[in-house]
């Protein structure tokens, strides 16, 4: 009775060909953000529909050249000078943050396509955790900052400003991005658009994405343009499977413990916060449920932090020791997130292979933990 992330191959395949249609009709490059997922055992999927990768660090740009087979994108908020060399050696195109950085590496970066990030100042993404653009911001370079005549070796800029937006919101920003940068499209080759645009969603414009891409393309024909969702690539491929191991009731709130962990396992459903999908169970936003209420419970985190649970959800039954709770989409921003905080035992990684045979990819034990240490 083992916990495990369980990605569905059909439904990996559905999205992927669905990105692969959107990037051929678009004229466009859409690349593997490994920030969101980075399950290199399903590269070789992967590279049936998609040829490159985005890495923010030197362990995901050797995962890129070493597991996907291909240099990485590579953006850093900040290089450090004994990673850099080995970065560029990994990397196909390498994004300053600043211009102080640029201005300390850019030298060293032979061989590669320059990038510079910059901030329109101008994003719709609400948590703030999560918006690149707020006041004060570390990431990008705003357009009073930037020179007249870019260096001679700036070939492209990147802007990242959206989490899980819909084609509308990409819109609405291009009127900020080309407002203030657009000027500067001529000495470019490339523009780089970032993440958060959620394309394999039920209620995603996909039409109008592509529409979007296109207009870009007649105003500036020169310029390639290059997305890098995360989350678009393993939205709903799979759940987190878990299992009760006590039921404990305090106050009239009862809480079912299972054998995996929010902080641990589900992080970014304590720091966005999300309430996630729970199969077979009622989600219940708001207030605590009045008491009596049947069968609404809180779900626990076995570990010994304080705030490791969220509710409430309503089942349609009692719950009882041993029987499954199952996190719906639980792959993105997830299996890259998760620590070993507390011991607890981590889940398993299986494939749900598209015969309906389970694959069990990786299992974690004690030498996993005490590694980390090591």
């Amino acid at each position: 009775m083992t916990p495990i992330y369980i990605i569905e191959e059909t439904r990996l395949r559905r999205n992927l060909q669905l990105i692969a249609d959107v990037a051929r009709q678009a004229d466009a490059e859409i690349i593997l953000a490994f920030k969101a997922f980075a399950l290199w055992k399903t590269f070789p999927i992967f590279r049936e529909y998609i040829g490159s990768t985005t890495a923010s660090s030197l362990s995901e740009a050797r995962l890129a050249v070493e597991e996907f087979g291909a240099p990485a994108h590579t953006f850093s908020p900040a290089y450090t000078d004994d990673e850099f060399d080995e970065i560029v050696s990994c990397s196909s195109h390498l994004t300053f943050n600043s211009l102080s950085q640029y201005e300390r590496f850019h030298q060293r970066a032979q061989g590669v396509s320059i990038g510079l990030r910059v901030n329109p100042e101008y994003s719709e993404v609400g948590t703030l955790l999560y918006n690149p653009c707020a006041s004060g911001t570390r990431f990008g370079i705003t357009a009073d900052k930037l020179p007249e005549q870019l260096p001679a070796d700036v070939e492209g800029f990147h802007c990242h400003c959206h989490c899980e937006s819909g084609a509308d919101v990409l819109e609405r920003t291009l009127v900020h991005i080309e407002g203030k940068f657009s000027k500067w499209f001529p000495q470019l080759k490339w523009l780089n658009l970032g993440g958060g645009h959620l394309m394999t969603r039920k209620d995603y414009d996909v039409a109008h994405l592509i529409n979007i891409i296109k207009g870009l393309h007649q105003r500036y024909p020169w310029l390639k343009i290059i997305l890098e969702p995360g989350s678009a690539f393993a939205w709903q491929t799979g759940p987190l499977v878990s299992h009760v191991v006590d039921v404990v009731e305090d106050k009239g709130i009862t809480t079912a413990i299972l054998d995996v962990s929010f902080t641990c396992h589900m992080p970014d459903c304590l720091e966005m916060p999300y309430h996630p999908d729970v199969r077979g169970a009622e989600t219940l936003d708001g207030d605590v449920p009045a008491a009596g209420t049947q069968y609404v419970y809180r779900l626990g985190g076995n570990s010994c932090l304080s705030g490791d649970f969220m509710g409430y959800w309503r089942f349609d039954h009692e719950l009882r020791v041993g029987e499954e709770v199952i996190f719906e989409d639980m792959i993105h921003y997830t299996t890259v997130k998760t620590c070993m905080f507390n011991g607890i035992t981590h889940p398993a990684i299986g494939m749900l292979h598209s015969d309906g045979k389970l694959e069990v990819l990786r299992r974690f034990g004690y030498e996993d933990y005490r590694s980390r240490m090591d």
